[in-house]
């Protein structure tokens, strides 16, 4: 009689079975990542519109002392007619501007900044002294509802 080894399998993984969970956790992967890549750029328009709400807010208070919202600037270094002492938002994902002004309306708008930019869906926001919210430079099927 011929004796036969037992073979007893030690701890660890084949090769087969480490090349199968790779791939699993790729396709996991490529499969979030642009989910998650979207939510976060959708989480930064906040910071756009909160700058943009926040700056109306300084031009109706400078139109209450001044009677005109025409001779309002931002980040200009004059501290009679700066209603903001810088144009970036809080977090700094936007530049705010006064893009149109005259004694009694004005057009503001928040440009897309740093890793915003990549937000090509809504592109940049606007808000008017009647209060009417816009997005320029965004991609077609997208609505100012969707956006703001």
């Amino acid at each position: 009689m011929t004796k036969i080894a037992n073979r007893h399998r030690t701890g660890g993984f084949t090769l087969l079975e480490l090349v199968m969970t790779l791939a699993v956790v790729a396709i996991l992967a490529a499969i979030a990542l642009p989910s998650y890549n979207q939510s976060i750029i959708n989480s930064r328009r906040a910071d756009g519109s909160t700058a943009l709400l926040n700056l109306a807010n300084r031009l109706e208070q400078y139109y209450a002392q001044n009677n005109t919202y025409a001779t309002a600037t931002i980040a200009s270094g004059v501290a009679a007619t700066d209603v903001l002492s810088t144009a970036a938002s809080s977090q700094g994902y936007y530049t705010v501007s006064i893009t149109a002004q005259a004694a009694n309306t004005y057009t503001i708008r928040a440009t897309r900044a740093g890793r915003q930019t990549a937000d090509t869906n809504c592109g940049n926001f606007t808000l008017t002294s009647a209060g009417v919210k816009g997005i320029v430079n965004y991609a077609t099927g997208f609505t100012v509802a969707q956006c703001w």
